[in-house]
């Protein structure tokens, strides 16, 4: 039993080790999503892994965070979105490595400007592949993190087997 819970205890701190590895970008800084911001000098210098969080802050129903692909993007239109929301506050995860292109789709924001692309690599700097597991939390699992936490709940199936 007590190699159960110390197993248990392992597994609770790698989790926490997840949460501490992503990192949260507010969008514009201090500026939001808005026009007027030059976006690409926003993400100058930034890494942006899987796992990492996206909070885009800007007047709801002025504007729009819309994920598009790349024709979406050059051609600023959310004809095709992948999503779409207007709320005023909204964070998108990076779940997945590769280049993510967002825009805004009310007329003529974008073509003044409105449009972020985002790189974003899994471990080892890597833009293709992976994504980020979810657990039976829902918390998201940074992939470095996830083997870790894997073979720990493996273990604690193991010693719950055995017992």
């Amino acid at each position: 039993m007590a190699s159960f819970s110390a197993a248990l205890v392992a597994l609770l701190v790698a989790s926490c080790v997840v949460e501490a590895a992503a990192t949260t970008f507010d969008v514009g800084d201090g500026h939001g999503w808005q026009t007027g911001v030059d976006y690409t000098a926003w993400t100058s210098g930034k890494t942006f892994a899987v796992g990492d969080k996206l909070v885009f802050n800007y007047t709801r129903k002025a504007h729009t965070v819309t994920e598009v692909n790349d024709s979406g993007y050059s051609a600023c239109s959310g004809a095709n979105s992948l999503s779409n929301d207007d709320s005023g506050a909204t964070t998108v995860t990076l779940t997945m490595a590769g280049v993510h292109y967002f825009i805004c789709d009310v007329p003529g924001h974008c073509p003044n400007g409105m449009k972020l692309t985002v790189t974003v690599t899994v471990a080892g700097g890597s833009t293709t592949g992976g994504t980020v597991p979810t657990g039976a939390s829902g918390v998201s699992r940074g992939p470095a993190v996830s083997a870790a936490v894997a073979a720990a709940e493996g273990a604690l199936v193991a010693l719950a087997l055995f017992s």
